[in-house]
């Protein structure tokens, strides 16, 4: 096989995506929780409470964006990402730092053509996957980083 046309083609996990959401739920919710716990005003506690609550909102809402942008991301050997949208267009994308690619585990970050920025937590074993097997060594090519 040319290493010209080596990638790994991954499709998200719906469970992986509901796990990253619900966690972000909880977390803004732990965070309200420690806010009102802190020796102020109660007007700074619910001013502070509001605030990190519309922060994880916004946050939330820019993820969910992400995941219904991307039903399948190409990885291939030079680090360049295809990303193909629900209108089933490849549109490219370019690998962000951060980015770390485990045994059977991935957490990807990557920006849109349009400056978005988005992640995808993916999984896969390699005895089970060939694209997760080639997404190993492509990891390992481009050194972990773009």
């Amino acid at each position: 096989m040319s290493s010209i046309k080596y990638s790994a083609e991954l499709r998200p996990d719906a469970l992986l995506r509901r796990v990253v959401l619900v966690s972000g739920m909880v977390f803004a919710v732990l965070g309200v929780v420690l806010i009102l716990t802190l020796p102020l005003h109660a007007a700074a506690l619910i001013a502070g409470s509001v605030g990190w609550l519309l922060l994880c909102a916004r946050e939330l809402v820019v993820a969910g964006q992400g995941f219904s942008y991307c039903c399948r991301l190409r990885i291939a050997v030079d680090g360049h990402i295809l990303l193909l949208d629900p209108d089933g267009v490849w549109q490219p994308a370019r690998l962000l730092s951060g980015s770390a690619v485990l045994r059977r585990v991935g957490w990807i970050l990557f920006e849109t053509s349009e400056g978005r920025q988005f992640a995808e937590l993916v999984r896969g074993r390699c005895r089970e996957s060939d694209d997760w097997r080639r997404l190993q060594v492509i990891w390992r090519h481009i050194g972990g980083t773009p």
